[in-house]
């Protein structure tokens, strides 16, 4: 059964930030942020940029470049952050609404920064098992810029943080860019590494936490977390994308275009390396900052605009989120017979 990409949106803040910026609020050389971090610019919400206003900002656009009306959408997954605007609240079942998807029905779905892979793996899952589903949405937007105190060197690999919108529309029986296998990974012992402390059950927020800045992204354990990611993570990450892409019926050097998440430049680069592909095969998002789960959407659509993705590519999604997870979904691009 062949499920499709239709169609993708993006919605990127007008507002953004340097990395000569970051570094000058951060205390630390700009040369560092921008050629060690790999910051050069990075997305930033303005007043309206809500984290779900902006993936209907994107999701519309899905829907428009797909030429589809949004009554034929049968099920809306909402694949933003935690951090959206209400603390309470289901953001999918507000899209639908917004997009026009009135006969769909909608959820929320959260892996952190693998939420976008591990979406399109349940998308999939849902369609292959219901017959009546037949048109899925995926859309969410992210923000968790708002958690970043750049006063703490703790959490230095976070700065790259923005914000920004994504969709992506799925169709059962498309026969075009075609969802194929998706490997996930997660590991809890670094479920507690990296958190807001207070503002949940544990830590309820308090003017004296705020004042502490606890409300603020932190790493509660900055050498455990170095040490037992070092030797995991990029092992990990590699993993993913072979078991996808082998998972498919392919082999890693058929892999045409990789969208990864933004991450720092040696961490990128090593990617590339132990899979045997070339920056062209690849976007570094630079000039953008990473925008979470909506880092391999970003990646897709560039790739397109500047001809690296063809007709015929096989290409490859793979994320890492916090907590600690890793995913990575191969697309055949283009038609199929």
């Amino acid at each position: 059964m062949q499920i499709g990409i239709v169609s993708t949106g993006t919605y990127l803040p007008e507002k953004s930030m340097t990395g000569k910026e970051i570094a000058e609020i951060a205390g630390i050389p700009t040369i560092v942020v921008e050629e060690k971090m790999g910051i050069k610019k990075k997305y930033l919400p303005g007043p309206n940029d809500h984290t779900c206003e902006m993936g209907i900002i994107a999701a519309k656009q899905a829907i428009e470049k797909a030429g589809i009306n949004p009554l034929e959408i049968d099920v809306v997954i909402y694949i933003g952050e935690e951090h959206k605007e209400y603390p309470l609240w289901t953001a999918g079942i507000k899209l639908q609404e917004a997009v026009g998807a009135l006969n769909a029905w909608a959820f929320d779905v959260s892996l952190r920064c693998g939420t976008t892979v591990m979406a399109l793996k349940v998308a999939k899952s849902l369609m292959i098992a219901d017959s009546r589903i037949k048109t899925v949405l995926l859309a969410g937007g992210y923000r968790n810029v708002d958690f970043i105190d750049y006063q703490n060197p703790r959490t230095r690999f976070m700065f790259n943080l923005g914000a920004g919108g994504g969709a992506i529309l799925l169709k059962k029986g498309h026969n075009e860019n075609i969802l194929l296998e998706t490997e996930l990974l997660t590991d809890g012992s670094f479920s507690e590494d990296v958190v807001v402390v207070s503002g949940g059950t544990k830590n309820p927020i308090t003017k004296e936490a705020i004042d502490q800045r606890l409300n603020k992204l932190d790493v509660l354990d900055p050498e455990g977390i170095k040490q037992r990611l070092e030797k995991k993570s990029m092992a990990n990450f590699i993993k993913v994308v072979r078991e996808s892409v082998k998972n498919s019926g392919y082999n890693v050097e058929d892999i045409s275009f990789i969208a990864m998440l933004h991450m720092k430049k040696s961490a990128h680069e090593y990617v590339l390396k132990e899979l045997g592909l070339t920056d062209q095969q690849s976007i570094y998002l630079e000039d953008y900052g990473h925008i979470g789960q909506i880092d391999q959407i970003l990646s897709l659509e560039l790739a397109l605009k500047e001809g690296k993705v063809k007709e015929g590519d096989l290409v490859v999604f793979v994320s890492a989120g916090i907590g600690y997870a890793w995913g990575a979904t191969a697309i055949k691009w283009g038609k199929v017979n």
